[in-house]
């Protein structure tokens, strides 16, 4: 049983279910939710479904398994997994993964077990996101639990404060409750295109055995996982922030991060893939027990890099921006000419956007597409 201490952040539990099914079956938006996902059903049976649910188990095999596979067979080329099948699946793992899309990295990596009956892990769920109840009661049902981001705490004595109980939470969950859990590898989505682990997640799982670094991380049984999109989710309304970014300071309008979840589930993706990489083993972290501290969460964080890096599948879309981008066609052999035409239709979209140097958009839009080639392990 979770301490009383952690139910301002754990998912909802078993005997929560009935009522939050009940909550969101007469939320005015569950309707377009259900036509959009069930477009041959009348939300009423949906709905009759839901009251059915009883358990997080019945939510995410019910509805959840269901609805995230219409959206991978309406907006997907298809999703493929190497390492999924060959992980013990009586095992219990910390999934760090790079972060693409705020809503699917980790809905994906869950319906696909779902799918293989393998328990489905917990998830975060950024306090930035938990806005209103519909969107609370989702979440909590689907096993996600909440984390404190720098730009929702009060101070930063808060936010350490919080990021310590979510490393006890997280040990408690994979340690003693025997439940995978699923978190970024990152603050918020990588826009960039360039997949980085940030070393302060490392230091905040360690905060919760600070005697023993190695063990701190070892027992949780860290595997990194690498997602890649043919089509970037959301590249251009990122491209835009990243414009405006360097310019003056960014501040998120309201209801901007639901608006991309929502453009991340609806735009067609291409092909998808998720790769679960080798875990990082006891050895390796063994091998920096020397180091100090911030060394040591710099250096594993440059591990679990190398395998997200290392495992993430390059597309078309990949090789033709970074082609363009550097007036070459070094890998020609790697694409079809319908292939960068397609591209380059999708290019010649930012020229909407007229108010901006259009150049200078083009140019981050191919970097979110090239910088995973100037990654990978081989060119780096």
């Amino acid at each position: 049983m979770i301490p009383d201490s952690f139910d301002d952040i754990r998912p909802y539990r078993d005997p929560e279910i009935p009522a939050a099914m009940e909550r969101i079956a007469s939320n005015p938006t569950f309707r377009l939710i259900s036509d959009f996902l069930f477009p041959e059903r009348r939300v009423e049976d949906v709905r009759k479904d839901l009251a059915g649910v009883r358990t997080t188990h019945d939510f995410q095999h019910i509805f959840m398994k269901p609805a995230i596979g219409s959206i991978v067979e309406k907006t997907t080329g298809g999703v493929t997994f190497d390492g999924l099948d060959t992980l013990p699946a009586d095992g219990r793992y910390l999934f760090i993964s790079n972060h693409r899309d705020i809503a699917l990295d980790a809905a994906i990596l869950t319906w696909a077990m779902a799918c293989r009956d393998i328990e489905t892990p917990e998830i975060t769920f950024g306090a930035n996101l938990m806005q209103g109840q519909f969107v609370i009661d989702f979440g909590k049902s689907n096993k996600m639990f909440r984390v404190e981001r720098p730009s929702t705490a009060s101070s930063v004595k808060e936010f350490l404060l919080g990021s310590r109980r979510l490393s006890e939470y997280i040990r408690e969950t994979i340690t003693v409750r025997r439940q995978s859990v699923w978190i970024a590898q990152r603050n918020g989505r990588t826009k960039d295109g360039n997949d980085t682990t940030d070393q302060g997640l490392v230091k905040m799982l360690g905060m919760s055995l600070p005697d023993d670094k190695v063990e701190a991380l070892a027992s949780l049984n860290i595997v990194p996982m690498s997602i890649s999109y043919e089509w970037e989710p959301c590249d251009i309304l990122k491209v835009l922030e990243l414009y405006e970014t360097s310019r003056r300071a960014y501040i998120k309008k309201p209801g901007e991060d639901l608006a991309s979840i929502i453009q991340g589930i609806i735009q067609p993706k291409g092909r998808i893939h998720i790769s679960l990489c080798n875990p990082i083993g006891r050895d390796e972290l063994l091998s920096l027990d020397h180091l100090v501290n911030s060394r040591y969460n710099r250096e594993v964080a440059s591990l679990i890099d190398h395998r997200i890096r290392g495992a993430y599948r390059m597309w078309p879309n990949n090789y033709i921006a970074h082609d363009i981008r550097f007036g070459r066609h070094s890998y020609a052999h790697l694409y079809t000419k319908e292939e960068k035409a397609a591209f380059e239709d999708h290019l010649s979209e930012l020229s909407k956007y007229d108010s901006y140097d259009v150049e200078q958009l083009r140019d981050i839009l191919l970097s979110i597409y090239a910088t995973p080639v100037d990654n990978a392990p081989s060119t780096i």
